[in-house]
């Protein structure tokens, strides 16, 4: 670890008794480096070489070490701090935030407590939270006896409150993790405004120096007080009870009663120089009614005087004496001279404050860019890397084009062929032609398809396949009768063991019903997956005895294929006119596979031209366009500024949805000639009995071959299926045993057996137990969970 907890209780203020101001811990952290997770994030996903960056990436470590490797607060350990931050908001753009990087950051007041996560934006956050401790840390050390020191506390108090504020506003809300409480929004504004309060105490401590009017000074220690009061409210969020320092509500609420009584004397002691004297003695007394108040809180309480420092205890001791003086004083004057009536405390003017106090955050943490190249920040590293944003515009672009191209255009494509081989599936072609045309033996379609199914072990094949499914499904049901049949037993052996105990042995066992629920739940999830594995087993088992006949024929050896399709060799066609007939129909299903292979080189056409559309060079182009318009090189790019860029460059393809459109033209004008020449065909063969028998024979073949690759297809995935089923529901069984094993021991326990002994039978009486007593062959020693669980000794 690089900050040492044992070293931030002695350097961050808080046990400075010396001191009335209150100062806030760094966090601490563990060690990690950018460089190897980095370099692989350039290589893999900039596609440029890690080694063009091998000094940023050593910096950049560098930098994280140097901020967290020091507890000392001073001038250079916040420099360094604050460059660290800023080149973090800077790599931000470059770099995704939950890239490959573990940071640890401990709870700044609970030490032992840490937020562990790969996310940047909490690094930047934890460092913000350690600047803003180390100008809390600076501004305590000053001392309060000089303005000069006094003004260079009031500074550091305003720029750790302007820290705080802002860390609180923007910069935690960007995390991705779930935070430690000393960064949540509560305690960050506690924090803030603590160093309100202590900034404004030092323009207090300023005006009482400067000997101004008591009147102002009253007015300055009414805004002391109503900021310590505010920060003890918040200070006393329920969520903050664990996390705010020991002792530190208390010093909140002295402060406050402290600066009211402070603002009452003060105000009394404008009234004596304005010769209002009863409302001088109205005054003196409501602040000797604060000064009791705080005598009360620690007279009554040893905690208060052990927990308060002593510098605190020391200016209220200081206070309380002088008012009481000042008030004895006031009241025996008015007593014996002025004889002014005393108005009630109730009745005196407010104060009203005046505040000087501001959150103040440095401009180089509001707008690190700025300070980008200069002393304070230094260069900006890796600045040729494209911004991350960049990136995910083009990863944007190319979702949009994929959605265009494949969802769009070639579903378009691809569907309109879909429709056409509809249309000719409905009117049996090729088929039809091809039994004409080839009179004898079989299309190479077929013969393609019988090789496939013999390949694959034909009906037999197939038939395994099935009969391995459905033993699959049912080994499954077995699994889960066995785990729902231990937690049964073990549930009858709970209610055994319930009827037997009466004493408080028996509250204390938690009902079966309780621990079972999760175990029931998962048997009822997967009893339901495994029903309905059964009835799409069930349908493929159909589908097979369906077409039982062809599968068997389709694995037979091709001449046998031949021989069953009826063949018109022997009474052949011979009309001229059918002949014409035919050839037209063969000219129109030739244009059809012509315009297939058309649409299958333009589909390829427009895949290339989508592959080599990259957006990035018109994406840098307007990064730049855009990077001239800002001040700063932090550029805080949004995807939605490149909308334009995206439907320019998506307009290209618009072309193909012209293209579309004629091919739907010219489908439905070619079909529609199908149609014609076909009816045409069906009347020139209608008496030619031998022929409808063939074309039917070879539908029949073209469709079992279709069944059979859905039906082997569909198997093969139930076999994955079934054997991940089975090592899950293994695993469940032999969780529900274990914990019946488990509770059936905890049932000897409760019962008084102990393992080695005979566990008594709770089903049965003791006459009954004693009656059919008799000797036993020793017992199966392999434990079957499927069986009631009850133990006995050979």
């Amino acid at each position: 670890m690089f900050l040492f907890r044992q070293q931030a209780a002695a350097t961050d203020g808080v046990s400075n008794d010396s001191s009335s101001i209150l100062a806030v811990r760094f966090k601490t952290t563990e060690k990690t480096v950018y460089k190897q997770a980095l370099a692989e994030y350039i290589a893999s996903s900039y596609a440029e070489p890690p080694e063009a960056y091998r000094d940023d990436l050593r910096v950049l470590d560098e930098l994280r070490e140097a901020a967290t490797a020091s507890f000392d607060a001073n001038s250079n350990v916040l420099k360094r701090n604050i460059r660290y931050f800023g080149q973090l908001s800077f790599i931000l753009s470059k770099f995704p935030a939950d890239v490959n990087i573990p940071f640890v950051w401990h709870n700044a007041f609970v030490p032992d407590v840490n937020a562990s996560c790969q996310d940047l934006y909490f690094e930047r956050a934890a460092v913000l939270f350690n600047i803003g401790a180390i100008y809390s840390q600076l501004g305590s050390r000053e001392g309060q006896s000089d303005n000069d020191s006094l003004n260079r506390a009031f500074s550091y108090f305003q720029q750790a409150a302007g820290v705080f504020g802002h860390l609180q506003q923007k910069i935690v809300g960007e995390c991705r993790t779930q935070l430690t409480t000393d960064m949540s929004a509560y305690m960050l504004t506690m924090l803030e405004n603590l160093m309100l309060c202590q900034a404004q105490e030092c323009v207090w401590h300023r005006s009482v120096l400067s000997q101004m009017k008591d009147e102002n000074i009253a007015r300055i220690a009414t805004c002391v007080a109503d900021l310590y009061e505010s920060t003890v409210q918040s200070a006393s969020h329920g969520s903050l009870a664990n996390t705010v320092p020991q002792g530190w509500i208390e010093h909140l609420k002295v402060k406050h009663l402290y600066f009211r009584a402070e603002a009452q004397m003060r105000k009394s002691m404008d009234c004596l120089a304005t010769s209002q004297y009863g409302e001088e003695v109205a005054r003196l007394q409501a602040a000797q009614e604060y000064c009791s108040q705080i005598s009360e809180l620690v007279a009554n309480d040893q905690r208060w005087s052990k927990q308060l420092r002593a510098a605190v205890l020391e200016m209220v001791k200081a206070q309380s004496e002088l008012v009481n003086s000042n008030c004895s004083r006031a009241e025996h004057d008015n007593d014996v001279i002025y004889l002014e009536p005393v108005p009630a405390a109730t009745s005196l003017p407010n104060i009203s404050p005046y505040k000087l106090a501001q959150s103040k955050a440095p401009e180089v943490i509001l707008n690190p860019g700025k300070f980008l190249g200069s002393e304070d920040l230094g260069p900006p590293l890796f600045k040729g890397l494209v911004p991350f944003v960049i990136h995910q515009a083009a990863s944007l672009y190319e979702d949009r084009k994929e959605q265009l191209v494949n969802k769009d255009l070639v579903s378009a494509i691809d569907e309109l062929t879909a429709d056409c081989e509809s249309v000719l599936n409905s009117l049996n072609l090729p088929h039809a032609l091809e039994a004409i045309q080839k009179p004898i033996g079989l299309p190479p379609s077929i013969l393609v398809g019988a090789d496939e199914i013999r390949s694959e072990g034909g009906f037999i094949g197939i038939k395994r396949l099935l009969e391995a499914a459905i033993a699959s499904n049912a080994k499954a049901t077995e699994q889960l009768d066995a785990a729902e049949s231990a937690l049964n037993e073990e549930a009858r052996e709970d209610q055994r063991v319930r009827q037997s105990v009466r004493d408080e042995r028996r509250s204390s066992r938690v009902e079966s019903s309780e621990l079972t629920n999760k175990f029931r739940a998962e048997i009822a999830k997967y009893r339901d997956v495994v029903q309905r594995a059964r009835e799409s087993d069930a349908t493929i088992k159909g589908q097979v005895d369906t077409w039982a006949k062809f599968f068997a024929l389709l694995g037979s050896p091709r001449d046998e294929i031949e021989r069953q399709v009826p063949s018109t060799t022997a009474n052949p066609i011979t009309d001229p006119h059918h002949s014409q007939i035919v050839g037209r129909l063969q000219q129109y299903m030739d244009e059809i596979s012509l315009m297939k292979r058309e649409r299958i080189k333009s589909v390829e056409k427009l895949k290339r031209i989508a592959g080599e559309d990259d957006i990035t060079p018109a994406l840098n182009e307007e990064m730049q366009r855009l990077a001239a318009q800002s001040a700063t090189p932090i550029l805080q790019f949004e995807l939605h500024q490149f909308e334009d860029l995206f439907a320019q460059q998506l307009d290209k393809y618009m072309t193909w949805r012209k293209y579309i459109e004629e091919e739907k033209e010219a489908q439905a004008e070619l079909l529609d000639s199908v149609r014609e020449a076909n009816q045409a065909f069906l009347v020139a063969r209608s008496n030619h009995p031998l022929l409808q028998q063939r074309e039917k024979a070879l539908s029949n073949l073209e469709t079992a071959i279709k069944r059979y690759r859905e039906a082997s297809f569909n198997l093969h995935d139930g076999a994955r299926f079934y054997t991940s089923l089975e090592a899950e529901l293994l695993k469940l069984k032999n969780g529900c045993a274990d914990f019946a094993m488990a509770r059936h021991l905890d049932a000897l326990e409760l019962m008084g057996v102990s393992q080695g002994e005979t566990p008594v039978d709770l089903a049965e009486t003791p006459e009954q137990t004693n009656a059919t007593s008799q000797p036993s062959a020793p017992p199966n020693l392999v434990w079957d969970p499927t069986m009631p669980l009850k133990y006995r000794t050979p």
